[in-house]
């Protein structure tokens, strides 16, 4: 199992992620000193969901973040390109519901859902724009969206620093920890190669989206990235 190319073919990406899914979940712990979990919490708390509410997960690998955002009482779906991360997370999370399924073709009719979210996914898609378009067009008419994708840290010292750990250190960390550390070589590449804060912005609010704004996390390392349905 190789690492895909930046060009993200559909079957490329998925094909890397079947091979990491085994480790996955602990790797991104490890990789990220524990503060995925605090990500994850706060894309739930951005989403402002309520009980009864309907959230769809897009790019939900093992389901974790699907579990997370079922804390706040809304019937959360996951859903994910790759068979293996799925297969994963059902063995440890069988009750969770997880789908297969492409962000470019959502499986889902117009006006699904109150809410959706993308976590750590939108760069792999090959067709960004697309992808956020058919997220507008499953969730209804004021519903809200939170892009939870890595970024770039705003001071100049500390940009410097994350970009020569995630270039040299991270695939040295991952060939101790990750079933296919030369996926990482290429999750490092399109971390550096998404836009910045602001550039994000404007591809959401050229999508289907309103009211956008962003919330850095970790110095700019994450950010959310939030709008509601027009």
């Amino acid at each position: 199992m190789t690492r895909a190319d930046l060009d993200k073919q559909p079957h490329e990406i998925a094909a890397m992620f079947d091979g990491v899914a085994r480790r996955y979940d602990l790797t991104n712990t490890i990789l990220s000193f524990g503060q995925d979990r605090g990500w994850r919490r706060a894309t739930r708390e951005a989403l402002g969901l309520r009980p009864g509410q309907r959230v769809l997960d897009v790019g939900a690998g093992t389901g974790v973040s699907t579990v997370e955002l079922a804390t706040s009482g809304a019937y959360a779906v996951g859903l994910d390109l790759s068979i293996g991360m799925l297969q994963a997370g059902l063995r440890v999370r069988p009750d969770v519901p997880l789908l297969a399924g492409d962000a470019l073709r959502l499986p889902f009719a117009d006006e699904t859902f109150d809410a959706a979210t993308i976590s750590f996914a939108l760069r792999n898609v090959v067709d960004n724009a697309a992808a956020l378009r058919e997220l507008a067009r499953v969730t209804r008419p004021g519903g809200r969206l939170v892009v939870c994708e890595f970024s770039h840290p705003t001071n100049a010292a500390f940009r410097t620093a994350y970009m020569s750990y995630l270039m040299r250190s991270l695939p040295a960390v991952a060939r101790k920890v990750a079933s296919n550390p030369d996926a990482y070589v290429y999750l490092a590449e399109s971390i550096r190669a998404w836009p910045d804060q602001a550039g994000l912005a404007t591809r959401i609010a050229a999508s289907g989206w309103g009211h956008v704004a962003w919330r850095n996390l970790t110095g700019g390392i994450v950010a959310l990235h939030r709008a509601v349905r027009q």
